[in-house]
């Protein structure tokens, strides 16, 4: 990829995630109507008009990569991606928050290359930041538009902030906790936690319960970019394109 189409790209995704996050918003809040989808997880019209909006997007503006969405693949919808190079896409990443209401829902665009994402938006539109990663750095970018550089921190001589999910926390999050010096527990939704982490606002995000790969990517390009790391169990860094998008168990760290 050449330093201008990355720059390009980088900016395409900025804007779709910011219109999909415009999208979100409208619908947030209102009582829509809730669905079940085959693997019983919700849901939204929210979901599926800002993934219309991504996909045709991405289409449009990067024709000839292939996009898997997260709601295009629930619908049986699945492209070729042995190329190497694709997009992975959650429309909604966080549907139970943004039913709940709590605000910790994101829209995450991701562009992946020989395994790793290497660009990508996470947006938190009911919060007005949104993370950008182009490749070079990594960005935080709020309502008014100012876009600041982000860094991951070194672990605290104090202990880690360990940052768990909010609706999936298990025995095994718990038992990583307590093998490590830990001077906070919080709690957060979707990709959010990649976020905090990438900005210097906590240190460890263990993940032992199921993931799919487009819950992931993009904070993994943003946390990468501010000079974090996602890793597998095994030490080996996580990576995309594997043989139904799931993701095994993994720790997100901030710089080591």
């Amino acid at each position: 990829m050449t330093e201008n189409n990355n720059e390009a790209l980088t900016e395409l995704v900025h804007i779709l995630a910011l219109q999909a996050g415009e999208a979100i918003m409208r619908l947030y809040r209102k009582g829509i109507a809730v669905q079940t989808k085959d693997d019983a997880s919700p849901v939204t019209e929210a979901d599926e008009v800002a993934d219309a909006l991504i996909v045709a997007g991405l289409a449009a503006g990067a024709p000839g990569i292939p996009i898997v969405s997260e709601e295009s693949v629930s619908q049986g919808r699945m492209p070729d991606i042995s190329g190497g190079r694709f997009w992975l896409v959650d429309p909604l990443d966080g549907t139970k928050e943004f039913i709940s209401g709590t605000d910790e829902f994101t829209v995450n665009i991701a562009l992946v290359e020989n395994g790793s994402p290497v660009l990508g938006a996470l947006l938190a539109p009911a919060l007005d930041e949104c993370y950008l990663a182009d490749g070079r750095g990594a960005f935080l970018i709020t309502k008014d538009g100012h876009r600041r550089p982000i860094r991951a921190r070194a672990l605290p001589p104090n202990g880690a902030v360990v940052v768990a999910s909010r609706n999936h926390r298990d025995a095994a999050t718990d038992e990583f906790i307590a093998r490590h010096q830990t001077s906070r527990i919080t709690s957060a939704g979707s990709a959010l936690k990649f976020g905090l982490l990438a900005k210097g606002d906590a240190d460890l995000y263990p993940r032992f319960g199921r993931t799919m790969e487009w819950d992931t990517a993009a904070g993994h390009a943003v946390l990468t970019a501010a000079g974090g790391s996602v890793k597998r169990m095994d030490g080996t860094v996580l990576r995309y394109g594997k043989d139904g998008l799931d993701n095994p168990a993994f720790v997100a760290r901030g710089a080591e």
